[in-house]
């Protein structure tokens, strides 16, 4: 059944969706009192619920609010697919934005606003098009779910790890739709459309370095801790782990559209090293890098005593927090193992708490979802070919594995969209995403929906 309104009149709720979305700053800073993602949960809420569908809202944790919608299938024993977007957004500095960050702005076709790529245009896009399905009567054969999570950016222990845990059966699919893919790469005549298949895994850790406290009158010989953390620091910051490739590297470099030459280095691990350290520093050599290598980044440092730092007193304890992406098949053992390189000599005056410890996850592509996805990107782009790709950072898809689903990170973006300037703008200044694509992500999983499920 066709939908009851147009593609222009979709996309224009879309926008309008995000909009909201972004101006509810659901702002997760890490603590369990931030995020207020039940803010978005109502407005989703709010919008599905004239569907006449049954809509389901969690809250584990006061204001963590996740909600679940449900198209029943026909079939019982036929495949589920859910549609899976967080509510979540990361903290900003106001003061490097162009445009206010939370004020959902459309200027020159584009919606600007902290989330506006990560990832709330999926989610509103996921939930315009699941709606429009509701409305034309569509009847799958398996179930179709859409997810709004909380907590994502954070380790989604308050979102879809509880979920997971706790309410397994709301969530359950055999196939998975999260972010983020979409990006077209290589010759333009046949352009290669990337599709996330895999993650790296995270590793957080907390890295506790004791000293002796003292008054910082008297700083001579002294056993500051903070002094101490500054060397460990500088030490990982120095650390070169050699590179290793996993299975989809030669497939992402055959796709970058690079030159041959190019191609040789970058599949070389005996010269790829030398090769990323002569680019220019930024995005590409940066991603280059994190696809080939574990990474280690020193990104916080707190007191780790009972009360904060004083300028005039010699602190006895600080925590640092590093964030680890591991590759395929490497360990917390495995992880360990770099720090005692990383550190030397230093590694027995830290204490190492495990904050978070997942292992890199792979979807195989031989699935009927890939197949869908492969129809349904040729509508509108006959010559595009789906490519899969392994990302650096994490997402849900993670969990939805574990648990033995197939999930991808999708989208379908403009072609016209520059897949470096996409890059920088996740958790970056002056996130923006253009009215195209929304356009075409939402006519995306309608497609998809109607080819796996129908």
């Amino acid at each position: 059944m066709e939908p009851l309104v147009g593609t222009e009149a979709l996309t224009g709720q879309t926008v309008e969706l995000l909009q909201t979305l972004i101006r509810n700053r659901c702002v997760n800073d890490g603590t369990a009192e931030s995020g207020h993602e039940v803010r978005n949960a109502d407005v989703l809420r709010q919008y599905l619920g004239n569907t006449g569908l049954d809509v389901q809202q969690y809250e584990p944790t006061p204001g963590r609010g996740s909600l679940v919608a449900r198209i029943e299938g026909s079939d019982p024993t036929a495949p589920k697919l859910c549609l899976m977007g967080h509510t979540d957004v990361v903290p900003v500095n106001e003061a490097g934005w162009t445009h206010d960050p939370f004020g959902g702005e459309l200027i020159d076709g584009e919606v600007w606003g902290r989330g506006a790529v990560d990832m709330l245009n999926l989610t509103a896009s996921m939930a315009v098009a699941f709606r429009d399905l509701a409305q034309t009567g569509f009847r799958p054969r398996g179930d179709l779910i859409y997810f709004a999570v909380a907590d994502e950016e954070s380790g989604s222990a308050h979102g879809m790890q509880w979920m997971a845990d706790h309410e397994r059966d709301a969530i359950w699919a055999d196939y998975v739709l999260t972010e983020n893919g979409g990006l077209h790469s290589g010759p333009k005549d046949q352009p290669y459309v990337g599709i996330n298949v895999g993650e790296k895994g995270v590793a957080w850790r907390k890295l506790r370095i004791h000293g002796i406290p003292g008054h910082g009158s008297q700083p001579f010989k002294a056993d500051n801790a903070l002094m101490t953390a500054a060397a460990v620091m500088q030490r990982i910051g120095a650390y070169r782990p050699s590179p290793r490739f996993h299975e989809l590297w030669r497939t992402q470099v055959e796709t970058l559209g690079v030159p041959p030459e190019v191609q040789r280095e970058l599949l070389d691990a005996e010269r790829i090293d030398a090769f990323l350290d002569a680019m220019p520093a930024g995005g590409a050599a940066a991603h280059l890098h994190a696809c080939t290598h574990t990474t280690f980044s020193c990104n916080t440092v707190a007191s780790g005593s009972a009360g904060p730092m004083k300028t005039n007193v010699i602190p006895d304890c600080v925590d640092i927090g590093v964030d680890v992406r591991t590759l395929p098949g490497e360990t917390a053992d495995d992880v360990d193992a770099h720090l005692r390189s990383a550190l030397g000599d230093l590694y027995d005056r830290v204490d190492i708490e495990i904050v978070m410890n997942d292992p890199a996850s792979i979807s195989r592509i031989d699935t009927p979802l890939w197949d869908s996805l492969a129809r349904s990107i040729a509508k509108p782009f006959p010559a595009a070919r789906p490519t899969p790709q392994l990302i650096v950072g994490f997402t849900d898809s993670r969990v939805y594995r574990n648990m033995g689903a197939v999930s991808y990170g999708a989208g379908l973006f403009s072609p016209d969209l520059d897949p470096s300037d996409f890059g920088r703008r996740f958790h970056g200044h002056d996130e923006r995403i253009d009215v195209e694509s929304l356009r075409l992500t939402t006519g995306l999983w309608l497609d998809v929906a109607r080819d796996l499920l129908a």
